[in-house]
């Protein structure tokens, strides 16, 4: 299913270039919510739904194809840790694809004539515990353990029906496997994006060795990496599409580095609109942004991809 359009994603992607939206939560915090909570903005699910709609549209608005939706720390644990019953977690994670929906209805209405798209966020084992360890991967559990966490959420997401199940930020290759056994039979494609640090995994595992478990994986329809320096992602995407022969996904963060104790951004961006081209014609066909990556960055990825 596609919002209001016809031709999936990966149609698109075989065709030509894509533009992802920026960080979700940059654009809730800059409209003046408070993201402090551990449930970042999947806490904004319960509370204030409207601000999750008006973020994605800001997206589309600016030239996205693409929403990724409020559900990166979205989980059953997690929800359960704050109270939330299973069944009220179930329509939290239904809701987060239905707002960017919602934000897709919107932005068609306000004259946007582009297919649009919408991506299912699944963030790694990590980003439920809230401490940072998403950036280190490595906690201790095993492959299975990993899949029975994330496969409850992901038939949830799948449920919902959105466009693609967004597999993001991981940052080991044992998680990466759990992940590619837990998406099989969901009948909904996925990309698998990796957090990277050089030519390596968080956890330190070679990219030619992490990108090789989705070389022949048919529900993954790009590989690539996302929430890491801008620097870093030149040679992520030539090895990504070397090893895979499939398109690549991009969305690098500002540049800034994030202090998990402090809870806060610290440095300066090094994301410019200028480096896509170069990711381009490396093998990326899906670039946007992540964190600290606001409406404005995604306008001029719109402009110099020339959309």
């Amino acid at each position: 299913m596609t919002s209001d359009t016809t031709g999936s994603l990966a149609d698109a992607l075989a065709t030509g270039t894509v533009v992802l939206d920026g960080g979700m939560s940059n654009q809730l915090e800059s409209a003046g919510h408070d993201l402090s909570d551990k449930l970042w903005s999947a806490r904004l699910l319960a509370e204030r739904p409207e601000a999750i709609v008006e973020a994605h549209l800001a997206y589309f608005e600016a030239g996205a194809d693409v929403a990724i939706t409020s559900s990166y720390q979205a989980t059953f644990e997690g929800f359960a840790k704050r109270g939330i019953p299973r069944e009220q977690a179930t329509e939290l994670l239904g809701r987060s694809v239905e707002l960017a929906r919602e934000a897709a209805r919107r932005a068609h209405a306000k004259g946007v004539t582009r297919p649009l798209w919408v991506a299912a966020s699944v963030g790694p084992y990590g980003a439920m515990l809230a401490d940072g360890s998403e950036y280190r991967g490595r906690y201790g559990l095993s492959v299975a353990e990993l899949e029975r966490f994330h496969r409850p959420r992901l038939e949830v997401l799948a449920a919902a029906a959105p466009d693609v199940l967004a597999l993001e930020t991981v940052p080991d290759a044992d998680e990466a496997r759990a992940l590619l056994r837990a998406v099989r039979g969901l009948g909904v494609p996925a990309w698998l994006s990796y957090s990277v640090d050089g030519g390596r995994t968080r956890a330190g595992q070679l990219l030619e060795e992490a990108f090789a478990l989705a070389a022949d994986a048919d529900e993954v329809i790009a590989v690539g990496v996302n929430c890491c320096a801008p620097e870093d992602v030149d040679a992520a995407v030539e090895t990504a599409a070397r090893v895979t022969g499939k398109p690549v996904v991009v969305y690098p963060n500002s540049g800034e580095e994030w202090d998990a104790q402090a809870r806060a951004w610290s440095g300066r961006s090094t994301f410019t609109a200028e480096q896509v081209d170069g990711w381009r014609r490396g093998g990326a066909r899906l670039i946007g942004g992540c964190c600290r990556v606001g409406p404005g960055a995604i306008t001029g990825i719109h402009e110099a991809l020339g959309n």
